[in-house]
């Protein structure tokens, strides 16, 4: 038989807790501005690790183009031949391919050898510097004063007259410049007689849309 506890040194129970008034504190919620900063320095972070774990530093996005060896070979220029004639030969200058940028050239002949117009292109890739807050100024510094609308992020041409003209553009991290000039010397270094010029003014149109092609071209 189980007997009632004995009084004897104690009643056998715990004491029971004393109640009060005061409650004890509240863990405080973090503000949302709080939050919103770690998230991002944890997404910033992330990525960072991200691009560290596959062994190069993230990069500038390049919209698309890339590195082209044949400059010569992806500008068709058929806008510019219906205007200066037949291209006749291609030259290229060597031919820069860096980690921090690419650069490619070309110079196309047009029209007779009496009556010669080279065109020369430029193609350079910024793979890690932003060049479009130096892009005007180093624009006009060398000469291109006629702003163009239509055609990159930004545009200036360069009008020479009846010497031809130059365009230079950037879109994003890739930078073109187009030029044309007449053939006053020969292979030899020798004067080349005059022969019949043709009228260049409104060059810049099919200097455009040849410019416009190529960069579509890169960016496939």
């Amino acid at each position: 038989m189980i007997s009632e506890p004995e009084l004897v040194g104690g009643t056998g129970f715990e004491p029971p807790e004393v109640l009060t008034e005061t409650r004890p504190p509240r863990a405080r919620r973090p503000w949302p501005w709080a939050l919103g900063g770690a998230v991002l320095a944890s997404a910033v972070w992330g990525a960072g690790l991200y691009a560290y774990e596959r062994g190069k530093p993230a990069g500038p996005d390049l919209a698309g183009y890339r590195h082209v060896e044949d400059l010569c070979g992806a500008a068709r220029l058929a806008a510019l031949a219906g205007v200066l004639g037949e291209r006749r030969e291609d030259r290229a200058p060597p031919v820069v391919n860096e980690p921090a940028i690419s650069e490619t050239g070309c110079e196309a002949g047009f029209g007779p050898p009496e009556a010669e117009q080279t065109v020369g292109i430029t193609y350079t890739l910024h793979k890690v510097v932003d060049p479009g807050p130096e892009f005007e100024a180093r624009a006009r510094q060398s000469g291109f004063l006629a702003k163009v609308d239509g055609i990159g992020e930004q545009a200036f041409f360069d009008d020479m007259e009846e010497e031809g003209g130059r365009l230079r553009v950037l879109d994003g991290q890739a930078e073109f410049e187009i030029g044309i000039h007449r053939q006053s010397h020969g292979p030899n270094g020798e004067p080349v007689p005059p022969g019949p010029l043709i009228d260049l003014s409104g060059i810049e149109v099919p200097m455009t849309q040849d410019l416009l092609a190529l960069m579509a071209g890169l960016r496939k």
